[in-house]
């Protein structure tokens, strides 16, 4: 499985109302700080991936997203797809989901 998704297919898929769960890894600072994300997507701190990424399904596509897709949502795709969980992210995160036109709802 590819490791990272272009925002504007991810944008696609969505509106195709694709089975996708989008989560939010920034760190609990850079979320904070933003105020948005993108709609339906749940945050999940990077911090406590051990955690939480048991809970997560197997059979479904996930895609995740940081500030900038560099090393947060690189590490957190490693841990995942070391799990069997399909998972990529998507290239330069959050601000490249804005940069083409994305939806953002405030947090």
């Amino acid at each position: 499985m590819n490791r990272t998704i272009l925002a504007e297919d991810l944008k696609q898929l969505i509106s195709q109302r694709r089975n996708i769960l989008v989560l939010d890894v920034r760190r609990k600072s850079d979320f904070k700080t933003d105020g948005k994300k993108i709609p339906g997507a749940a945050w999940l701190d990077p911090e406590k991936l051990a955690q939480w990424s048991t809970a997560l399904p197997l059979d479904r596509d996930i895609v995740i997203y940081c500030v900038r897709g560099g090393s947060v949502s690189n590490l957190v795709v490693d841990q995942l797809q070391a799990k069997g969980v399909k998972a990529r992210f998507i290239e330069g995160g959050i601000e490249a989901w804005k940069q083409v036109g994305g939806e953002t709802i405030g947090i």
